[in-house]
């Protein structure tokens, strides 16, 4: 309703209700800028933050953006990050609404993210029952997949490898599926950000229940042409970083069985009594990003 220009903004809550959420990176810790440019970041930022509003099914609305900058930084690479989020927020008709800068050594991106929920109740991490089922929407393993290969400075001649170092780079998280999922009658729902293991043991404990995950459903996952190249490149198992890679912010989500659910959406395993996270019944805990590891 009122962009930047002023002290604040003022965005419209149609709902009366307004979804939150907000996060912070850091230059070295969160990316790097020898790996990726000011568009790749602005891109990553903005997807990040808008992901967590969609997996509350909110459709995300707008960005508030705190940036630190070291001097140094050309003026050619903030232009290309403005346009970066200005593109990812173009994606669910969102915008960046306003924010602050400063002097600081390193990049530091503090990223706020609005939504609207439509009048629906909040999809949380708190309602998944046993009996109901675990699916996916989203990519899973990619992100990870160009991290590996990045990480081992790997020459990557493969297109399908190159194609993970961009996933990397610019995630492209199923927001619509957000929406679609509390539509559903979603009873829990996340952002996969951290890994499928980890991320999918918070909702198991949000809801005092387990989650039981079958192997043999990830195989369009593990056989995505950019994760299966990269694991060749690499001889690595593309199993491990389905399970464990975060950052392609897919969205994982509980459902009773009886929901129909659309081609959006690959289940990947079952709700039961008990509590954590398995993979053919072992027990397995929770791997993923630790940010104080």
């Amino acid at each position: 309703m009122l962009g930047p220009g002023d002290d604040a903004a003022v965005i419209g809550a149609p709902d009366g209700r307004v979804a939150v959420s907000t996060d912070l990176l850091i230059e070295g810790r969160h990316f790097r800028r020898d790996w990726s440019g000011g568009y790749d970041v602005g891109r990553k930022a903005a997807a990040q933050n808008l992901a967590d509003v969609a997996a509350m099914g909110a459709r995300p609305t707008c960005l508030v953006v705190g940036l630190g900058l070291p001097p140094d930084v050309p003026v050619d690479w903030l232009d290309a990050l403005t346009a970066g989020f200005a593109d990812e927020c173009a994606t669910v008709g969102a915008s960046v609404a306003g924010g602050d800068v400063t002097r600081c050594d390193l990049v530091v991106l503090g990223v706020t993210a609005l939504g609207d929920l439509g009048g629906r109740a909040p999809v949380t991490r708190s309602g998944a029952r046993p009996g109901h089922v675990v699916a996916v929407a989203g990519r899973l393993g990619r992100s990870a997949a160009g991290l590996a290969l990045l990480s081992a400075g790997a020459a990557v001649a493969a297109p399908a490898a190159a194609e993970a170092v961009a996933g990397h780079r610019r995630p492209s998280p199923p927001y619509e599926c957000g929406v679609e999922a509390a539509e559903l009658g979603a009873s829990a729902m996340l952002d996969v950000s951290d890994g499928l293991l980890q991320d999918l043991g918070h909702i198991a404990q949000a809801s005092g229940v387990h989650v039981e995950l079958d192997p043999a459903a990830f195989a369009p996952f593990t056989s995505d042409e950019p994760v299966a190249a990269a694991a060749r490149e690499l001889g690595a198992d593309p199993l491990e970083w389905v399970l464990s890679g975060g950052e392609d912010h897919a969205l994982a989500a509980a459902f009773p069985d009886d929901v129909r659910l659309p081609d959006s959406w690959h289940i990947v395993g079952r709700v039961t009594e008990g509590s954590g996270v398995s993979v053919l019944g072992r027990e397995i805990g929770q791997r993923g990003w630790d940010h104080f590891r």
